[in-house]
């Protein structure tokens, strides 16, 4: 691997693994797919070479499920604790990386969003919302 090693790890902490830049890409997908897989209004995802990926702990702990009509869409999660997970493409080139399950800070930074058009109704320019430091 590259000498830029950046981790990551599901919530209950029983899975890791780490990713080499440079990635394929990073952008937030707006498809219906990855909205009801993350849960949110987007999904931030990256794509490295399968060479560029390794696990590190708990590979036997990650579940993965595949649409059946879909060529290039599938989930992957951790069986303990439910956290969304990396998952091999099927042809085997590559591993889309869920960006919100990495511990480091990949620097690199989204480029684009895809899937514009299917976005939610209520998506919202998270730059146009107050902030907030806390959860209150």
């Amino acid at each position: 691997m590259a000498e830029s090693i950046l981790r990551g790890s599901c919530l209950c902490g029983g899975v890791g693994y780490e990713i080499s830049p440079p990635f394929v890409f990073f952008h937030h997908c707006h498809c219906s797919r990855c909205r009801k897989s993350s849960g949110s209004a987007f999904a931030a995802n990256i794509l490295v070479k399968a060479a560029q990926f390794r696990w590190t702990r708990g590979e036997e702990l990650v579940k993965r499920w595949e649409l059946p009509e879909a060529q290039f869409y599938c989930t992957g999660w951790c069986a303990a604790c439910g956290s969304a997970l990396p998952w091999q493409s099927r042809n085997g080139k590559g591993f889309l990386v869920p960006a919100g399950t990495l511990d480091d800070d990949p620097l690199a930074r989204p480029d684009r969003n895809i899937f514009w058009a299917s976005r939610a109704p209520w998506f919202t320019e998270p730059s146009s919302l107050p902030t907030i430091d806390e959860g209150k």
